[in-house]
């Protein structure tokens, strides 16, 4: 089960004596044992084991915010813990590709001095703007997804030319990573998330490690440096807007600092 992966690696991560607790003889396995979590978050040891095995799924608020703070979760981390302790029940879907609403393809086409990405949740490429080709897939035909959608997450791990875009590609894959879980912990029933998880893990030790870390962060801003292969050194910041529906579909949108060399050599694409 999902959610006793996350617990067990949240409280394999957690030392003893930082969280008070008095530490008596040997441990076969790192950070806390069920029984001290169950005592810091003042539920029986019975019911919290339970709740590890998958075998309770009616959890009241006020356990998981218990749990959550033993643990010393974050925001993120709660979030994605309540979602893998209380899937949601939808009707499987066949698999098929997603479309995009004209109007958001249409908004993409129309931004200038930005670099403009939709995807589905899964990180399927669903349309992106001339400079946002340009600056995450040059290499690729402009008119891919149309055709055969490339998915980021695929190609930070198995593209070797989106590898070597990226200039601290470590940061990059941890960040990927994570993002994916709270993904997969919102969509438990997505047949096609749980594919490209499967391929990744087959095929990327990178990947498969960083996986069985269960890291969560919610990415919606921050900071790319990049190396592109005609304009050179870039840093340009990102924001990670959630279309106001419930398919998960997101514009990703990549922008310079006025003035910056970033920007200049933006203009250049």
């Amino acid at each position: 089960m999902e959610l006793g992966e996350f617990l067990r690696t949240m409280r394999a991560r957690l030392r003893p004596e930082s969280v008070g607790v008095t530490s008596y003889g040997a441990r076969r396995v790192p950070g806390l044992r069920r029984e001290e979590l169950a005592q810091l978050a003042g539920v029986s040891v019975t019911y919290y084991t339970r709740l590890e095995q998958g075998q309770s799924q009616n959890a009241s608020d006020d356990v998981l915010d218990a749990i959550a703070r033993a643990l010393q979760l974050n925001e993120d981390e709660t979030a994605h813990m309540r979602d893998l302790a209380r899937p949601t029940k939808r009707k499987r879907r066949p698999v098929r590709q997603e479309s995009l609403r004209p109007g958001v393809r249409q908004m993409i086409a129309a931004m200038q001095g930005v670099a403009a990405v939709a995807m589905d949740r899964t990180s399927d490429v669903l349309a992106w703007n001339t400079l946002g080709h340009q600056v995450l897939a040059g290499h690729c035909p402009y008119d891919i997804p149309d055709n055969d959608r490339p998915n980021l997450t695929r190609m930070l791990f198995l593209d070797a030319h989106t590898r070597e875009l990226y200039t601290r590609w470590d940061e990059e894959a941890k960040r990927s990573v994570a993002s994916l879980r709270l993904v997969a912990g919102r969509y438990a029933d997505d047949r096609r998330l749980a594919e490209l998880v499967g391929e990744l893990s087959l095929k990327s030790p990178e990947f498969a490690s960083l996986w069985s870390r269960h890291p969560v962060l919610n990415c919606t801003t921050g900071t790319k440096y990049l190396h592109h292969p005609v304009i050179g050194r870039l840093e340009l910041r990102f924001e990670m807007l959630q279309l106001p529906d419930d398919s998960g579909q997101r514009v990703l949108v990549y922008s310079a600092e006025p003035g910056s060399p970033s920007e200049a050599a933006l203009r250049l694409l």
